[in-house]
């Protein structure tokens, strides 16, 4: 996969691992401070890199001086192939941060991600830590963990440095419970937004915020 560092703002077709990707680029008007790949929510139940809450976190990350990359899933919007339960995904994350750090050498890297977006960031987060090439900061949203309201099942990596957990405290679709459980071994702070649902309403300011503020420099 190549990219140009001098891509415009928008969607774009890159080669990834299963045929084309799209990509949805955020590009801020100055030199970036940084790059950042943001991720959507389960495909399966209609997410895509426009959905609400990557497109807020995408925004404010752009509006802050980060260049933001939000792929469109195997199978969402023109990328190709189809939904592989987050392996196939995190291969695609992977070769698209090498990507974009080839293009930007020097420049942090962050992930962020909500819900299945936030599961695939944390194979990736943990696939990058153990190449020796971390993500700078991690940010994990409403992130599942074991048998969730749909039923599927998900063996989120742990222990995931410098990694950012927020979770509602009312979330319907990933029970708190469950995300404390994938804490309490690696004793992983979590931090609990009072009153929320899976989907932050309401509190999606909040939300902003908090990311915002871990990637401060």
């Amino acid at each position: 996969m190549h990219i140009d560092p001098a891509l415009a703002s928008g969607a774009h077709l890159l080669d990834g691992p299963a045929g084309p990707l799209e990509v949805l680029f955020d590009r801020p008007d100055a030199e970036p401070a940084g790059i950042a790949v943001v991720t959507h929510p389960q495909p399966l139940m209609g997410g895509h890199a426009q959905h609400k809450i990557p497109q807020l976190l995408a925004r404010a990350l752009r509006d802050a001086g980060w260049l933001v990359a939000r792929p469109n899933f195997r199978g969402v919007g023109r990328s190709a192939g189809t939904h592989d339960e987050g392996q196939g995904e995190s291969e695609d994350m992977l070769a698209l941060c090498a990507a974009l750090r080839a293009a930007h050498p020097g420049q942090r890297l962050a992930l962020l991600g909500f819900s299945f977006g936030a599961y695939v960031q944390a194979r990736v987060a943990h696939a990058l830590a153990a190449r020796g090439a971390p993500a700078w900061r991690v940010g994990l949203a409403g992130m599942p963990f074991g048998t969730v309201q749909s039923g599927r099942h998900f063996d989120t990596p742990q222990a995931i440095d410098d990694a950012l957990v927020v979770h509602g405290e009312r979330d319907e679709v990933v029970p708190l419970a469950h995300v404390l459980d994938w804490a309490r071994a690696q004793v992983q702070p979590v931090v609990v937004l009072p009153g929320a649902d899976h989907f932050f309403t309401g509190k999606l300011h909040v939300l902003r915020q908090l990311m915002l503020q871990h990637l401060a420099p």
